[in-house]
């Protein structure tokens, strides 16, 4: 995964943070194939598109985590049944104070960003504490 240059000067928005480049799956993978293109990637996220109900969800890898401890099969259980249901969206604009609080709020790392209802990108507290940090991206 490569993240997005960082602007000259302090990152102040999500645009300024977010990774560009999104890894989107479909409903019916597996949490095992979730687990390997994540993995593959370099991220902690996926995308869900579900093109029968234009819905669009998260797997995370704690979602991942908390199925194969509860013994489920990462092999046969599908994606679409471990989404992050309460899924809250960033817009490009938000400060990155916004989308802390948000992530805060709501419990997560990882929130889909949306500009004019289409996935623009992606953002993690650890865009949030690069950004902050200014460190630049080991990846």
């Amino acid at each position: 995964m490569s993240s997005s240059p960082m602007p000259a000067g302090p990152a102040r928005h999500v645009h300024d943070a977010m990774s560009t480049e999104i890894l989107l799956i479909g409903p019916r993978h597996t949490l095992r194939q979730a687990a390997r293109l994540m993995t593959q990637r370099g991220v902690g996220s996926a995308v869900v598109h579900n093109p029968e109900t234009f819905g669009i969800g998260i797997i995370t890898e704690r979602d991942i985590l908390h199925a194969v401890g509860a013994g489920l099969d990462p092999d046969t259980e599908p994606v679409e049944t471990h989404l992050t249901h309460d899924v809250v969206f960033a817009t490009p604009r938000w400060t990155l104070e916004q989308a802390a609080e948000a992530m805060t709020r709501g419990g997560f790392r990882h929130l889909i960003v949306l500009d004019a209802e289409e996935v623009a990108g992606m953002i993690s507290v650890r865009d949030i504490v690069r950004a902050w940090t200014r460190v630049p991206s080991a990846a």
